[in-house]
């Protein structure tokens, strides 16, 4: 484990949360990572109080959870919980999509646009963060176009919850020869559908989109599984 950024002297509690909790959405502290106390305290260089509190609240949001004999752990979701939790998505973002693409503005599909051609340019160029950074860039400008706040904020809950799984699959594209083509295609037909202002069209590309990430990480989830099944306890 390697946590680089450095921690301010002030709000210390709140600035080993962010580097915890950041640590652990990107995949770089993956699920199973024992959380020791003095070892975050020491790389990230504060005391051993402000790194406990950091604890205490990532096993509250549900990120970290306690195991006999190891303390602190981060917490890593099931296949089934994975799938729930991408079900939930599913019918949470298909009306987000069909809200925001009937109240959406043109700037704001200009917005969307321009945040399309980054994520496209992201993909060519094998940049796995700025490809998700803009895929859900253009996302939020659709969902925040539906006005409804509540739905957009637990919307971005669950893309946190899932953050590690999804860079799962999609580095997993980056890495092999297939098509990449699901990475783009859907928020092409997203933006399509906020212009045209047809909300079955946008929740028709929502539900495609997500059915087919889902998919992509459960499959290499299970092609892990496989593989380790396979090396035996050694």
């Amino acid at each position: 484990m390697s946590l680089s950024k450095p921690v301010k002297p002030t709000l210390l509690a709140d600035h080993v949360y962010d580097v915890l909790h950041a640590a652990i959405i990107s995949g770089e502290l993956p699920a199973g990572s024992r959380l020791l106390i003095r070892d975050v305290a020491a790389q990230v260089g504060t005391s051993v109080m402000p790194v406990r509190e950091a604890i205490r609240r990532l096993e509250e949001g549900g990120f970290a959870h306690r195991e006999p004999h190891k303390g602190a752990v981060v917490k890593g979701l099931t296949l089934e919980e994975l799938v729930d939790v991408y079900g939930v998505r599913k019918i949470l973002e298909r009306e987000a999509a069909r809200l925001g693409s009937e109240r959406i503005t043109p700037q704001d599909c200009d917005r969307m646009e321009a945040e399309y051609g980054l994520m496209r340019a992201a993909i060519a160029e094998g940049r796995l963060e700025d490809h998700l950074r803009h895929d859900e860039g253009l996302l939020t400008i659709l969902y925040e176009a539906s006005g409804n706040s509540v739905l957009v904020s637990t919307i971005q809950g669950l893309w946190q919850q899932c953050r590690a799984y999804k860079t799962v699959g999609i580095k997993a594209t980056f890495d092999s020869t297939k098509s990449n083509e699901w990475l783009w295609r859907y928020q092409r037909d997203l933006v399509a559908a906020a212009r045209a202002h047809d909300p079955e069209a946008a929740a028709a590309a929502s539900e495609a989109s997500l059915d087919v990430a889902a998919e992509e990480v459960r499959q290499r989830l299970a092609d892990e599984t496989s593989l380790a099944d396979a090396a035996g306890p050694f």
